[in-house]
């Protein structure tokens, strides 16, 4: 696994030369992309561009909103392919997206019937293009307060909707914080293979604060606080042989208040600390 940047999830709004040079002069090994970039620059000018800086493109958000109205998600499922396509010519086949954990208007049973439904195609036209898909559950419990109907907020629960799938290129999008805050454990990773992962975030948690209080947008850095074992989490993806990009993803409002060279910079330093503090090689 490789640290990477994802300038939007550091409050960095550069374009996206600068936030190659960015990643490069700050140590990063990839860059996360938009795929929008991709179709405005073109393939070969994008793939250029990395290889100029020594990175590697990281991974892109699907572009799909999977509980849209019905015209605007077969409007983007339309889409996918090209979109899909262009990641794979760059060499970027990872993508990701969440999966909300709660519904005022679907059953658990519904809801995931619908997520079935609606994936499967998408599913299907990643990997008719060699492209695999990771899955973020939402581990707070302040976050399915005040709604009727719980959904998927665990590791478990996802890889049963990775399952149900049954495409075989699903897995997670394994963030930390979700982790630490649906009371994963450090045997639920070493449960996993490398196959089971797609993506990662990282962050830590306020102090203080019982884990079925902790808000899902007060955040720290990585590394800072010690609430979340980070370490654990890191080594048992080590165990596991997680390859794939490693991002940060505090949602701390300072970063955005900063210089962009100074965000990054915090960042890479940030990412660097808990590589150490695992005893892992960058």
């Amino acid at each position: 696994m490789y640290i990477a940047l994802n300038s939007g999830a550091v409050g960095i709004r550069a374009t996206f030369e600068r936030q190659l040079e960015l990643a490069a002069s700050n140590g990063f090994r990839g860059l996360y992309i938009d795929i929008g970039t991709v179709a405005r620059l073109g393939v070969d000018k994008v793939s250029a561009m990395f290889k100029e800086k020594g990175l590697v493109p990281a991974a892109w958000s699907l572009p799909i909103d999977l509980l849209g109205e019905r015209e605007l998600y077969e409007k983007s499922l339309a889409d996918l392919p090209m979109a899909a396509d262009m990641a794979r010519q760059i060499g970027c086949i990872r993508t990701s997206t969440y999966i909300l954990s709660f519904s005022d208007t679907l059953t658990w049973e519904k809801n995931f019937d619908l997520h079935v439904k609606r994936l499967t195609p998408v599913a299907k036209i990643l990997a008719e293009r060699g492209c695999i898909l990771g899955l973020e559950f939402l581990g707070p419990k302040t976050l399915r307060e005040g709604h009727k109907y719980e959904f998927i907020h665990t590791m478990d629960e996802m890889l049963k909707l990775c399952r149900a799938i049954g495409t075989g290129n699903l897995g997670l999008l394994l963030d930390s914080w979700h982790w630490y805050t649906s009371h994963g454990t450090v045997g639920d990773i070493e449960r996993l293979n490398d196959e089971d992962v797609i993506d990662v975030h990282v962050n830590d948690a306020p102090k203080g604060i019982p884990i079925d209080k902790q808000i899902d947008n007060v955040r720290k850095m990585p590394g800072e606080t010690g609430v979340i074992d980070i370490v654990g989490f890191l080594q048992a993806l080590d165990r596991i042989h997680y390859a794939g990009p490693v991002m940060a993803e505090p949602f701390v409002e300072k970063l955005g208040k900063m210089r962009d060279e100074e965000a990054a910079r915090l960042t890479a330093e940030s990412l660097r600390k808990i590589w150490s503090m695992a005893k892992l090689r960058l």
